[in-house]
């Protein structure tokens, strides 16, 4: 399944070979159905930028011509609704529409949004635990259930390529070319080198996008250097006057360990807050409670790293020097901030012992996308 030939993952059962890479991977398949051309309605309550759809129709000339695109755009520039309009194109031919994502919380949420940009199509989430229905009009899937879909896809949009788990699995990536029967359309804020010179050969197309759709610049960060007790001291300093303005914060930490022991010690100076992980029971309710401002922030680990958005968010970054934390998984982060038209700025601050190599190369990233904003305007 996974075109493995390393013979040390290849094991043999009633002397049948089957690969421990990829051995997990196996249920129901889904068949492909030739179906008709569908009704097809975007409703959106506003109005693409002309950046947005001039790369909207772009990425739709490039699926007819049968080109892979890779949309290269900052966080918060609206990669997701550039994509609507190659989405809606392949459904009204009656094309097999699926929108993979590494992570099953940021699976749920789109979903939800694909279901009302689409009122008249039936949009179906599939991830773990969730598999009762499995094909409709557009499916919105996690990664390590694309494995159901053996040569399915017309059009399979990617977001968050440069996500774990996704990042760095070749089992995953296998998976997701062998659903492709027709076209990809890839996006990412932080795309390796290896991806854009894949993207570089014939078949292929990058489209840039290094402006907000607000076109305001992303929130720099601020570098805060002591030690531990330092640390903690200025991070319950900023917290405790952020919330106070009613500012809702992000707090990331690089463990599970850590979102739990953090939150317990703010917990005793700033109320209003919790935690949360990907073993935390219920966090949907409590990232739920977040953006709807019932909580004043929230300590959590990389599950809120993407796909979240809070009006007026700060972010706040405890270890930020830990080797967790890449470029992209800061550039990530950083881009909580600042994503609404009418809360185009926000703070960001990384707690650290020194200024790491990720940390200054996030920061030279995300000048360098503020620059390009300044030489339009």
């Amino acid at each position: 399944m996974c075109g493995n030939v390393d013979p040390r993952y290849i094991g043999y059962k009633n002397e049948k070979p089957y690969c421990r890479k990829c051995i997990s991977f196996h249920g129901e398949e889904v068949e492909y159905e030739k179906s008709g051309p569908k009704n097809v309605k975007l409703d959106l309550s506003y109005s693409l930028s002309i950046e947005q759809k001039q790369l909207s129709d772009k990425v739709i000339d490039n699926f007819k011509n049968g080109i892979d695109t890779l949309l290269y755009a900052v966080c918060g520039s609206g990669k997701t609704e550039i994509s609507y309009g190659v989405i809606g194109y392949a459904m009204s031919k009656g094309l097999k529409v699926g929108f993979a994502l590494p992570r099953r919380d940021v699976a749920m949420e789109l979903a939800a949004r694909l279901s009302s940009a689409f009122p008249c199509n039936k949009v179906v989430a599939v991830y773990g635990g969730h598999t009762s229905i499995l094909s409709g009009d557009i499916v919105v899937l996690t990664t390590h259930q694309l494995y159901r879909y053996d040569h399915y896809f017309d059009l399979l949009v990617m977001d968050e390529i440069d996500a774990f788990p996704f990042k760095g699995s070749d089992v995953l990536e296998a998976l997701f070319k062998r659903s492709l029967k027709g076209n990809c359309l890839l996006m990412s804020a932080t795309p390796s080198d290896e991806l854009l010179k894949q993207f570089e050969s014939p078949g292929h197309c990058i489209l840039t996008l290094l402006t907000r759709y607000h076109k305001h610049p992303i929130p720099v960060p601020r570098v805060s250097i002591g030690p531990l007790f330092i640390k903690y001291a200025k991070l319950l300093k900023n917290l405790a006057e952020l919330t106070k303005k009613g500012k809702p914060c992000f707090v990331f930490v690089p463990s599970i360990d850590l979102s739990k022991s953090l939150f317990m010690f703010l917990s005793l100076f700033v109320k209003g807050g919790d935690y949360v992980s990907s073993k935390r029971e219920g966090r949907e309710k409590i990232i739920e409670r977040f953006r709807k401002g019932k909580l004043k922030y929230v300590v959590t680990t990389a599950v809120l790293e993407r796909g979240v958005t809070v009006e007026n968010a700060q972010v706040l970054v405890f270890k930020a020097d830990n080797r967790i934390y890449d470029k992209a998984a800061l550039i990530q982060i950083a881009g909580r901030a600042g994503r609404r038209a009418n809360a185009p700025d926000g703070e960001v601050i990384f707690y650290c012992d020194k200024n790491s190599k990720g940390i200054q190369k996030a920061i030279r990233e995300i000048k360098r996308a503020n620059r390009s904003l300044q030489n339009r305007v």
